[in-house]
């Protein structure tokens, strides 16, 4: 989720800034481990929203998977690839874009039965903490907060690589995944299935598949 600001192209849409301050605690002797391309990395990045996707998925009745994402959200990353613990990220996204592809079940999760998104228009991540796992994995610890409550959380993120794209512009691929508990943020509303279980999993899987543009 985060490693990423960017000049203006035609293939990304420009994104407001977010501010972020609190420099963070080095976890890892600087530069241990980690590949020079990596180094070469650091700098401020944005995810560019065309090409990126900020998604979830969740058991829907014990039998199968839903999956939705969201899509209007603000990004601001910040990556150092000789002291991995510098490396930040804000992630500011507006609930009221969740997309699952069906209007109706759109309509109740931005309703108040979760999101509530009239009180709590915004989902935020803050990150507090990267640790470089080796190779080309990193951790992530940051707050994320839902419904005004905040909770830590842990992302396993992935370097995909990098490459100059057709129009000039240096982009970076990451993949992250955590996976929370929603009650813990408040969002406890189920049915209970008439055979057991719920019809609702009450564990979600955050999935972030991340083009990043460097500024």
């Amino acid at each position: 989720m985060g490693i990423f600001s960017r000049r203006q192209s035609a293939t990304a849409e420009p994104t407001s800034p977010v501010d972020f301050r609190a420099p963070l605690e080095e976890v890892t002797p600087a530069g241990v481990g980690l590949d020079p391309r990596l180094r070469a990395l650091t700098g401020e990045w944005t995810i560019d929203r065309p090409h990126s996707r900020i998604g979830f998925s969740v058991r829907h009745a014990m039998v199968t998977t839903v999956r939705g994402a969201f899509t209007d959200y603000e990004s601001r990353l910040y990556f150092d690839g000789a002291r991995p613990a510098e490396s930040r990220a804000h992630l500011v996204i507006k609930v009221a874009s969740v997309d699952t592809g069906v209007e109706q079940r759109d309509g109740h999760l931005v309703g108040r039965d979760f999101f509530d998104a009239s009180r709590f228009p915004e989902m935020v991540f803050r990150s507090t903490s990267t640790v470089h796992e080796g190779g080309e994995s990193f951790r992530m610890t940051g707050d994320l907060t839902i419904r005004d409550v905040t909770r830590p959380v842990e992302l396993q993120l992935d370097y995909l690589g990098s490459v100059m794209d057709p129009f000039g512009y240096e982009r970076a691929g990451f993949d992250g995944t955590t996976t929370i508990d929603r009650t813990e943020w408040g969002l406890v509303y189920n049915q209970r299935l008439e055979a057991g279980g719920a019809m609702v999993s009450e564990k979600i899987r955050l999935q972030f598949d991340i083009s990043a543009i460097r500024a």
